[in-house]
């Protein structure tokens, strides 16, 4: 239920205010508009008028419309947009007689909308929250398991090396870590190291975001294994362990970090742990047996079992990089060009056969993501829907007919020629535009059927 609730309060607002541009664009330039539907298709009992505009929600909820006066009726989209309008307009009030500029300001204020929405959580987030930061750029080690063969050269880092530079940029968190190994922009990734530790190239271009992905996820941050708290009634109040006490061996194994810690502990559900803690200036030994719990993996979704003996990790104090007024709005508009210029290179990636179309994803894959982000919390899903409209914007961009970039280059051409090309030929244009726009749908969709199916 999470996941429906959030896939349709995702799509819901971001079509919302996508129409809700074209629709005040209109009334602005004085076009009228029979309807703004959410929704396409008939409508559902979810409809009402006000002045010269029906409201409704539609059947199916796949995007949104809203519909302008015009005499060139739109053959190609009428029954999607569940037919005709009965409302007559005078000739002022129609979509075509309109001045070009005008015209080219209601299409493009849907894509206007969706990147001011965009825009508008990040600077808030930015202003009320700050950025929290892990201060960690230390190394502990690398996990073999997950390396691409091309970063092998990383399992040679010695405990605690220090990364201070990616690609010429100073990293001084372990967020800039990450977003510098995960850049889709980056055609290698040199990183920089301090004690004299020689500099690693590693050669995976940033379109290869899977390699990428398992890059990052087999580093192992510098994180002690050091306990901040202790549930009372669980297998490690029962054995005694307490607040403070810094984990060094568990069944002979050396334990360097908090995740080693962890790798060995979940696994030994029911099984008797020989662990041995530094209190103080002391080596406490002691057994601990784990219970069995069930956790959910928040990016895939998937349940399993593993060992739990109730102690908090040590909280590590972030760095908090505060925003005043002017630094939000840089922030913001900095996050939004970012998104904008990721979706931009990955469509380029796609058209050049260097990104899979196996990446698209389509409503399926949207509503399990949101689900999932839904459970971290309210914040990261609106960060989630900031990066949604980003990528809508960008998409609605694309010279297909149907798609507001289409009809900007109908309006292009107009403005070349000096007249808009025929009725006729738009609506040729129109229906190549739809059927290309329902295949791209229909291969998201199915790359979606392969998620859910594992393959």
């Amino acid at each position: 239920m999470l996941t429906i609730a959030a896939f349709v309060f995702v799509l819901g607002v971001l079509i919302f205010v996508h129409e809700l541009g074209h629709f005040l664009a209109a009334k602005a330039v004085g076009v009228g508009v029979p309807r703004f539907s959410i929704g396409f298709g008939p409508a559902t009992p979810l409809q009402f008028r006000r002045g010269e505009t029906e409201y409704r929600l539609s059947w199916i909820p796949l995007g949104g419309y809203v519909k302008m006066a015009s005499r060139e009726e739109q053959e190609a989209i009428g029954a999607l947009e569940g037919g005709d309008a009965d409302e007559q307009f005078p000739p002022e009030k129609l979509f075509e007689n309109q001045s070009l500029g005008a015209r080219i300001m209601v299409i493009s204020a849907g894509v206007i909308m969706n990147v001011v929405f965009a825009f508008i959580v990040y600077f808030c987030v930015s202003f009320v929250y700050g950025r929290a930061e892990d201060p960690t750029t230390r190394i502990a080690g690398v996990t073999e398991e997950s390396l691409p063969v091309e970063a092998s050269a990383l399992l040679e880092l010695p405990y605690g090396s220090q990364v201070i530079r990616i690609n010429g940029d100073t990293v001084a968190s372990y967020n800039a870590i990450g977003e510098a190994i995960l850049d889709v922009r980056s055609e290698h990734l040199l990183f920089e190291f301090a004690a004299g530790i020689e500099p690693i190239m590693v050669r995976i271009p940033g379109v290869e975001a899977e390699a990428r992905v398992n890059l990052y996820r087999a580093l192992i941050p510098l994180h002690e294994a050091r306990v901040a708290g202790v549930l009372v009634g669980r297998p490690a109040h029962e054995a005694g362990i307490e607040a403070g006490d810094f984990v060094l061996r568990i069944n002979g194994d050396t334990i360097r970090t908090w995740y080693e810690m962890v790798d060995l502990i979940e696994p030994g559900a029911g099984e008797s742990l020989a662990l041995e803690v530094q209190r103080s200036d002391s080596v406490v030994a002691m057994v601990v047996v784990p219970t069995e719990e069930t956790v959910r993996d928040l990016l895939t979704g998937e349940e399993r079992q593993v060992g739990r003996i109730g102690i908090g990790r040590e909280v590590i104090e972030p760095i908090r990089v505060q925003f005043g007024l002017g630094g939000a709005v840089t922030e913001g508009a900095r996050l939004t060009w970012d998104d904008a210029s990721r979706v931009l290179f990955t469509l380029w990636g796609m058209v050049t056969a260097r990104i899979s179309p196996r990446e698209l994803g389509g409503p399926i894959y949207i509503g399990q993501v949101s689900g999932q982000i839904a459970q971290a919390g309210l914040l990261p899903l609106l960060l989630f829907m900031a990066f949604l409209s980003v990528n809508l914007a960008v998409l609605n961009l694309l010279p297909i007919p149907v798609l507001d970039g289409g009809h900007l280059v109908f309006l292009l051409i107009e403005g070349i020629r000096g007249k808009p090309l025929s009725v006729n030929v738009r609506y040729r244009l129109t229906q190549v535009g739809m059927f290309l726009l329902l295949g791209i749908m229909a291969f998201a969709l199915t790359n979606d059927l392969f998620r859910a199916i594992g393959n």
